[in-house]
């Protein structure tokens, strides 16, 4: 049987799964879960590495704002001549991207973790949250599921 880990002060991995002899997820729905999960986590590693790209032109393009200010360039005729998207429309686009893939994987991860009889409470210790925020993860993550069946079933029919 694999070893749960990840948890605050793990060094950074994030991955808390049980793996059953075969490597697999374990658990009563622990597979339809963790491939959600994971396909969660997919999801999150897209938008890390199209936000990194993202980030570093909004760097290039502070750099540039920055020797223009050297320059003796107003920050009126700066900021006027920048082009758009501005650097801290990047950053915010960033920011809203990777909080929303990052709550994704959150939900999906709590929900396989539940799926694998994972206590709320022990859930609530991996990811240094309180148990009454896992339960409104679990929730939120049921209200998306539901919301998803519900779509397919109206472009189905």
């Amino acid at each position: 049987m694999g070893d749960t880990f990840g948890g605050a002060g793990s060094g950074g991995a994030l991955w808390h799964g049980r793996t059953g002899g075969d490597g697999g997820p374990r658990g009563p729905g622990a597979r339809e879960s963790g491939d959600t999960a994971s396909l969660a986590l997919e999801q999150l590693l897209h938008e890390i590495d199209r936000c990194a790209v993202e980030l570093q032109g909004a760097r290039e393009r502070a750099e540039q704002l920055l020797a223009e200010r050297r320059a003796g360039h107003s920050r009126l005729e700066i900021v006027s001549a920048e082009a758009r998207p501005l650097v801290v429309e990047r950053i915010t686009t960033v920011l809203s991207a990777l909080s929303g893939a990052g709550s994704s994987w959150r939900r999906a991860q709590a929900r396989a973790l539940q799926d694998e009889r994972v206590s709320t409470d022990r859930i609530a210790s991996l990811f240094g949250v309180t148990r009454q925020r896992v339960s409104a993860l679990l929730r939120e993550g049921s209200r998306t599921e539901a919301e998803g069946a519900a779509d397919e079933a109206a472009a189905a029919g």
